[in-house]
């Protein structure tokens, strides 16, 4: 971690000490908290150990939040998120048996804030990630429920769509599973297009990075084998 990365941790540290002290009862300022916890959990400096204390720290506090009002929208989202981080330390069967849970708070924040395109987003990534389930991760979804989560990328491509109507260029990773959609739906001219526009994406952020990096190096490559025409990048 850098000087200057450490110093804004530990400040942020003692300042949510400070702070939850007086408005523990605030959902809008504990999901905050819940995605400063998260944010410094994304950080490429911070060790393993770190990031599996942050992340768990974000979910204690986006459920602090969801506790505290029900009614608020960024609650509900932000706990479907965290929750969704935690199951990444707790196995593939804890994270399958929380599906239905992430996808009804994101359903709840939608209808909340129908406006909030990172909900909408996110509910497309929960489709996409359950009409693309391993085959032993199907089995073990059968196990778990009766009836286990199903989606279709057809269902994935709507909700990615809408969340670019809400609110166009929103995202870059938006633009990315834009083009990944597509892809999955044979459509490679439409996913040539959103490619190309999750690559010149000003990569502002880490993700932002990774987004382009992904989208440049493997699936535009993808693309140009097939001789579907990759536009030139904006700044070439």
């Amino acid at each position: 971690m850098t000087e200057d990365r450490f110093c804004l941790f530990s400040a942020r540290t003692q300042t949510s000490a400070v702070y939850l002290s007086v408005r523990s009862d605030d959902a809008a300022f504990l999901w905050r908290l819940a995605r400063a916890s998260r944010d410094l959990a994304l950080l490429s400096s911070i060790s393993a150990d770190e990031k599996k204390r942050l992340t768990y720290e974000a979910f204690d506090y986006a459920k602090k939040a969801l506790e505290k009002n029900q009614a608020c929208f960024a609650a509900h989202k932000w706990f479907a998120i965290c929750l969704s981080d935690v199951g990444d330390y707790e196995g593939i069967k804890v994270k399958i048996g929380n599906s239905y849970t992430i996808r009804n708070h994101l359903e709840q924040a939608i209808e909340l804030n129908p406006k909030d395109a990172t909900s909408i987003h996110i509910l497309g990534y929960w489709c996409f990630a359950f009409s693309e389930l391993a085959w032993y991760q199907r089995k073990v979804a059968a196990v778990i429920f009766a009836s286990p989560p199903t989606a279709t990328y057809e269902e994935a491509l709507a909700f990615f769509l809408k969340a670019e109507e809400v609110d166009p260029n929103f995202y870059s990773k938006n633009l990315l599973m834009l083009g990944k959609t597509y892809m999955m739906l044979r459509d490679v001219k439409r996913a040539a297009l959103w490619l190309t526009k999750a690559r010149d994406y000003p990569a502002v952020t880490e993700e932002d990075k990774q987004v382009r990096k992904h989208s440049q190096i493997h699936l535009l490559y993808r693309l140009q084998r097939r001789n579907v025409h990759v536009w030139p990048n904006a700044g070439s």
